[in-house]
């Protein structure tokens, strides 16, 4: 039995260590050094491009309980990486170098691993696949990714819109409406503003500070359907008011009123717990973001679950492509994994990885795939970029929101607690160790 692995990044090398571990020989193939991507520094796999922190380790953050996840399901990076860290408070930081001379010795030491340094220009047919090339999959190998999803199925965003908790909402200002009634419920928030507010939100709008774009990604092209609600606004005052923030047909059913300006926020996941606002693409850097967020009416508290951003990001359309065991659903030899599945995230781009390992080994194995319930992190995250019913799918990272069915606690740090231990209780229930 043999399998290719596509990327020598965080989900393939995380891929690779898991089937080596169950005894199938794999090929990976990573094109550093040999071909660069402007983004790496070093010919190491595993290497982390811009921050070194996974995020939180406290297992009653979204990020933590995946991480924890991820340690039952004994993934190698993790531990890798928990060997690796630094002091960073209640994160989980790296050593950037010594983690991935770690990975990089892990693969090249495994009698199981194959590594060559070569850059792969078209999905091979005679072995079993993973792709795991990431967002800067190279230009020919897009080209048959493409040619394989079907052009319509691979995405090129260069800025994305911020999501929201719902139960952050004020909806003592906010209100539940539809553009001109239109549809049988209304299933769009809105939160009006008046003209002193808006022109306040529109200074501070144009007047905050962008993240600066590495050289990588400049000259990217802007698409009008995901222009940057702050170059938008500097193209005049109004241009929002006839565009993604018009108050036409938008009348609070409260005060039967048309306001100013308006901004919609549009369910975002199927358990309806996570919102996101309309045409509000952004750059502006985080700090700015929030800042600007907290001006709207309604969204004074909001808690911010993914903030906007903008850069050269290639992923396929999951849901229409991927079942939620990352195996493709017209090629069952075919497995996603990492951020081009449409994951952000580095420990994202792990689990994946993981779960991509762990199925294409049972499928090798003529055994049942591993499809983990929506009460888990990992379960809540495959689901949700596998849901068929998306029609505006975009990359997004582990969340609360994420996980089914939701926990009624007014709460909220209890209520995280409750959907920790739920998950934990999973996993531990199950020796989910035994069965892979």
């Amino acid at each position: 039995m043999k399998i290719t692995i596509i990327g020598g990044g965080l989900a393939g090398c995380e891929a690779a260590l898991q089937l080596a571990k169950r005894g199938i020989q794999t090929d990976l193939y990573e094109m550093r050094p040999e071909k660069t991507t402007g983004a790496h520094s070093t010919e190491y796999l595993a290497e982390f491009v811009c921050s070194n922190s996974l995020g939180s380790n406290d297992v009653y953050s979204a990020s933590g309980l995946l991480k924890q996840e991820l340690r039952f399901m004994d993934s190698f990076l993790i531990k890798f990486a928990d060997e690796c860290s630094v002091p960073a408070g209640n994160a989980l930081a790296v050593d950037r170098t010594l983690f991935a001379q770690k990975v990089t010795a892990a693969i090249k030491e495994n009698p199981n691993i194959n590594l060559i340094n070569k850059e792969i220009t078209d999905i091979p047919t005679d072995t079993p696949v993973i792709i795991a090339s990431g967002p800067l999959t190279s230009e020919s190998l897009t080209q048959k990714i493409m040619e394989f999803t079907g052009r319509d199925n691979l995405y090129f965003f260069d800025a994305i819109a911020p999501v929201i908790e719902k139960d952050s909402i004020d909806f003592n200002k906010a209100f539940w409406a539809n553009r001109y009634n239109k549809g049988e419920d209304a299933a769009y928030i809105n939160c009006p503003m008046i003209k002193e507010e808006y022109e306040i939100f529109y200074e501070k709008l144009i007047n905050s500070p962008t993240i600066e774009l590495k050289e990588f990604e400049k000259g990217a092209k802007f698409f009008e359907s995901c222009m940057p609600v702050e170059v938008m606004a500097k193209r005049g005052k109004d241009t929002l008011r006839f565009g993604p923030l018009k108050p036409v047909g938008l009348t609070d059913p409260r005060t039967n009123i048309e306001n100013y300006a308006v901004i919609q926020l549009r369910q975002d996941n199927k358990a309806a717990t996570l919102y996101n606002m309309v045409g509000f693409q952004t750059n502006l850097k985080w700090g700015a973001q929030k800042e600007l967020i907290h001006c709207i009416p309604g969204l004074e508290n909001a808690a911010i679950v993914r903030f906007g951003v903008m850069h050269r990001n290639t992923f396929i359309f999951s849901p229409f492509v991927l079942a939620p065991t990352m195996q493709a659903r017209i090629r069952k030899t075919l497995f996603f994994a990492g951020q081009i599945t449409g994951v952000e995230g580095y420990t994202e781009s792990i689990a994946t990885g993981l779960l991509a390992g762990i199925n294409a080994a049972r499928f090798l194995e003529n055994r049942e795939l591993l499809t983990l319930p929506s009460i888990t992190m990992l379960g809540g995250l495959c689901s949700y970029i596998t849901h068929m019913e998306h029609k505006n799918f975009q990359p997004i990272n582990s969340n609360w929101g994420l996980l089914e069915p939701p926990v009624k606690q007014k709460d909220k740090k209890l209520r995280h607690k409750m959907l920790a231990e739920r998950a934990l209780d999973y996993f531990a229930g199950i020796e989910l160790l035994n069965q892979n």
